[in-house]
């Protein structure tokens, strides 16, 4: 094949195990051979539309398989593949596609009257609408269409995945085919996964992690992913239990979700095998009641820029190093910096920062911001973290989110750790708000539990003697919800927008 690319997937797992269950989405199933022809199909019909290496291809919509198939098509074609948040506004939808230069845009019927709206800015030039219109462009190709015979490398940009956007506009970080074939690898080796893996896709293909941690090393081992277009904690317990699931992904609020349903004490999860935990610091709370439930927690860290795992911590050291975003993963090296780049010592908070195979080579169009992120070859995550003596990294925050309290630096993320073990605080946020005496202090946002009716004094009491007297905020503010990604990460500068003032 002169495919190196992800492209080549379908056709070489086609050619191992082309009877086994590559997909499950509602009531219907594809085997990898299936997988393969639908994938060489839409690839033929996507040049026949005037598809050409580089191109980028755009698709926006919940999980189904047409998303995988055109993911494919794109690798086949030496295309582009762009996914779009499904959750975004018609004016977010707009930028990415002008920003990415998107000549064809792929789309869910969910989403069909954005994509009606959406203005002429763009570059798209075709619109195709999963369901009929998406099944007879395949159905245009002849079922023994040969394989397109496109020269593509490891090297060559894969897909253009936007950052969530927290800290301003969302840049798109390009990831080869190369940094997701390692990244694939590293979770195998790191994960233990194996061919008969039941994986549930609940988490976005979009987001990075549901497709690279999740979806595309189940794929290249040959498992099953069960794909879910939304996310639901009642109906992930009947997934498990009918699918036999092996394998999940969640952010923090997900599993937390789950752990707080009536259904968590009686739930049948014997099948589960691994479960796999990032986007966010994972609260120490949520780690005790899925070790208490009998369950192998395991976390990880990462971001888009490199692919995005990084850090794992296994299963053996889960109870031991709980807590900890674990080592690096088996092809990726990181270290803990000082602002000079030197290593930190022990215990001494530090940027975290990046290399290896699975590091983007750059954002899309942004060289300066690009040059920015990368120092002698490292990527700077612009993540705060220290190690142990064993060489266990400990993720403390965002270096952006610390908060300088009278010359002492303050951590939100080890704040909102403590008071997510309130049995009443459901949610919540630490920011630094404005101080005439301190320069700025911590305040924290909580959200109550369901029914529960939270008295801001009684919450800092029960911090004290916990935390040192200056990290302990000085004021409380109770609200209904905290603003999110549609990954689930929270969006701290929305936060102090809505509730940093002292008015």
């Amino acid at each position: 094949m002169r495919n190196e690319g992800l492209g080549s997937w379908p056709a070489r797992r086609a050619r191992k195990t082309p009877h086994r269950t590559a997909l499950v989405h509602g009531g219907s199933s594809t085997d990898y051979g299936t997988l393969h022809t639908r994938t060489t199909r839409l690839a033929h019909a996507l040049r026949t539309s005037g598809v050409r290496r580089g191109d980028r291809i755009a698709y926006l919509g919940p999980n189904h398989p047409s998303y995988l198939e055109t993911l494919f098509a794109a690798g086949t074609l030496g295309a582009v593949f762009v996914p779009l948040n499904a959750r975004l506004t018609a004016p977010e939808i707009a930028y990415q596609l002008a920003d990415s230069g998107a000549r064809i845009l792929v789309h869910g019927p969910t989403h069909a009257g954005l994509v009606a709206g959406l203005p002429g800015s763009t570059d798209v030039r075709t619109y195709v609408e999963v369901g009929t219109e998406y099944e007879e462009l395949l159905a245009g190709v002849a079922s023994a269409a040969e394989p397109v015979d496109e020269r593509v490398t490891a090297d060559d940009t894969c897909i253009i995945m936007y950052t969530s956007g927290t800290t301003g506009r969302p840049k798109g970080a390009m990831l080869t085919h190369g940094n997701l074939t390692w990244n694939a690898l590293n979770v195998l080796v790191d994960t233990d996964l194996i061919a008969d893996e039941r994986a549930l896709v609940s988490a976005p293909l979009f987001h990075t992690a549901g497709l690279n941690m999740l979806t595309l090393p189940v794929l290249l081992k040959g498992g099953t992913c069960v794909l879910v277009e939304a996310f639901d904690p009642d109906a992930t317990f009947d997934l498990v239990e009918q699918h036999r699931i092996t394998f999940m992904f969640g952010v923090p609020t997900m599993f937390d979700q789950i752990a707080r349903h009536p259904r968590w004490a009686d739930a049948d999860l014997s099948s589960l095998r691994i479960l796999t935990c990032g986007g966010s610091p994972v609260p120490s709370p949520l780690i005790s009641t899925y070790q208490e439930r009998g369950l192998t927690f395991l976390q990880g860290y990462g971001m888009t820029e490199a692919s995005p795992g990084t850090l794992f911590l296994d299963a053996e050291h889960a109870v031991s190093k709980a807590g900890s975003a674990g080592v690096p993963h088996f092809f990726s090296d990181v270290r803990v910096v000082r602002p000079d780049l030197t290593p930190a010592d022990v215990g001494e908070t530090g940027e975290v920062v990046v290399r290896g195979p699975h590091v983007m080579p750059g954002y899309w169009g942004l060289p300066e911001e690009t040059a920015a992120v990368f120092a002698d070859g490292w990527f700077r995550s612009g993540d705060a973290a220290r190690t142990d003596d064993d060489g266990y990294v400990y993720i403390v925050d965002r270096m952006k989110d610390m908060i300088i309290s009278g010359g002492e630096n303050i951590y939100p993320a080890e704040i909102e750790d403590l008071l997510l073990a309130h049995p009443d605080v459901v949610e919540c946020a630490v920011i630094g708000v404005a101080d005439d005496k301190w320069g700025e202090v911590p305040r924290a946002v909580v959200v109550p539990r369901e029914g529960a009716s939270l008295d801001p004094d009684e919450v800092l009491a029960s911090l004290a003697g916990r935390l040192a007297k200056y990290k302990i905020p000085k004021s409380v503010v109770v609200a209904d919800e905290l603003p999110r990604t549609a990954s689930g990460k929270l969006l701290k500068s929305r936060v102090r927008k809505r509730f940093g003032t002292n008015s």
